[in-house]
């Protein structure tokens, strides 16, 4: 059930991503337009680019934590037996629990300092620009403890004991080295 929670929000948050895209790829290319076809231009249009670029930077790393696709080595953990993995992936999602804290923590505190700053050009609260680091902080310690609970029940696929996924892409053969 939480998992379908999970997967409906991702969609959720890939269809603002998109949204807030489209919306940055208008502000800078009417801004670029307007400067040197008619020197003049939208005042907000680099500050609010800016925010969402860091918005979508944040929210793509929580569908990236959901889908497996942030970048990690797989060498060692791959040659343990599954219950090596299984401890491994505990202990992997513990430490990342713990970051996960400390970015919120981090994120709640900044939240809380520039709250009252107001923001240059659109005169919104710099809290909001230091929110999406709770919100990534949140959505992915969810992640995690979903894994675990997962992993607990035994509802969890060998195949997703290792955090990283294969590339798309097919291997380039190497030649073997010259002895």
């Amino acid at each position: 059930m939480f998992s379908r929670f999970l997967n409906v929000y991702c969609r959720v948050i890939d269809v603002l991503i998109a949204v807030a895209l489209a919306i940055m790829v208008v502000l800078v290319f009417g801004n670029v337009v307007l400067r040197y076809g008619f020197n003049s231009g939208i005042t907000m249009s680099e500050e609010l680019s800016r925010w969402l670029f860091v918005w979508v930077t944040f929210l793509g790393a929580i569908v990236a934590m959901k889908e497996g696709s942030h970048l990690g080595s797989d060498t060692l953990v791959s040659k343990l037996s599954v219950t090596g993995q299984k401890v491994c992936l505990v202990l992997s999602h513990i430490l990342m629990l713990f970051v996960c804290w400390l970015l919120f923590k981090g994120s709640y505190d900044q939240v809380l300092i520039n709250w009252d700053t107001t923001s240059a050009v659109m005169e919104a609260s710099m809290g909001i620009f230091y929110a999406c680091g709770m919100v990534l902080a949140v959505s992915g310690a969810l992640i995690l403890v979903d894994r675990m609970v997962r992993l607990a029940q035994g509802r969890l696929a060998d195949s997703e004991l290792i955090g990283v996924r294969e590339s798309e892409e097919e291997p380039i053969d190497v030649p073997a080295p010259i002895k």
